[in-house]
């Protein structure tokens, strides 16, 4: 992931734009909570990542975009 990460940073068009969470030498498939390990955070992933996924879509949609009648 370091390597990954290295390279991702160094890319420009376009920029990859992401986030790396890195936990403390967690387990394979640690999904990003600090707080809890996967046996729980892994029943929550839609709480922990829906914001982030609405956020690129506000920013990637074209003008005039309906972005509310969809969400509850």
């Amino acid at each position: 992931m370091y390597s990954t990460e290295a390279f991702l940073e160094k890319t420009t068009v376009p920029y990859y734009g992401g986030e790396i969470d890195y936990g403390d030498r967690a387990e394979h498939c640690w999904n990003g909570d600090q707080e809890n390990g996967n046996h729980i955070s892994r029943l929550r992933y839609n709480t922990m990542y829906v914001p982030n996924i609405l956020q690129r879509i506000n920013a990637a949609a074209p003008a005039g975009a309906d972005l509310t009648s969809w969400r509850y």
